[in-house]
């Protein structure tokens, strides 16, 4: 598997995975009847931000999004957001996203990473960052309308780098 940086052309790719993850309701916070247009604007990040695509042959099978958590004199904090196809989850996809992500803020000279909002019954995604450093700092009670859970908190979880 390698991560590349997102062109034009992997955006048909992308769709059914973006489609898929947030379709299902459980770990995202975006609209899952959002057409592929808006999907598409909220995805793909401009400079000085990074879309990639972890790819597996010549198949995408996972994306991530990288940025500044916050514009002016919180733009030395990052922030980052990943999506990996259901079957190609367990076989380290999202480590390697987070991994190049955490290398990617690093060489851009940003001080953290903070994600926002990662759903609390999200398990796997909850533990690994703890294994990549990160922390939970605080959780939004009830932020979160998980389809089997009901109500849930969002995480706020950083780390510096």
């Amino acid at each position: 598997m390698r991560i590349r940086a997102f062109t034009e052309s992997d955006w048909p790719a992308v769709w059914p995975i973006f489609a898929q993850v947030t379709g299902a309701g459980d770990t995202f916070p975006y609209d899952p009847a959002w057409p592929s247009e808006v999907a598409r604007e909220v995805w793909v990040e401009a400079a000085p931000g990074l879309t990639v695509v972890a790819v597996d042959g010549d198949r995408v099978v996972g994306t991530a999004k990288m940025g500044r958590n916050r514009p002016g004199p919180g733009g030395h904090v990052s922030t980052a957001s990943f999506m990996v196809a259901s079957d190609a989850r367990g076989r380290g996809v999202g480590r390697a996203l987070a991994e190049y992500a955490l290398d990617w803020a690093r060489a851009q000279g940003y001080a953290a990473m903070q994600f926002n909002a990662v759903v609390e019954v999200n398990h796997a995604a909850v533990e690994l960052y703890r294994r990549l450093g990160f922390s939970v700092v605080g959780t939004v009670p009830e932020a979160f309308a998980h389809p089997t859970e009901g109500r849930v908190g969002l995480h706020v979880m950083h780390r510096f780098l």
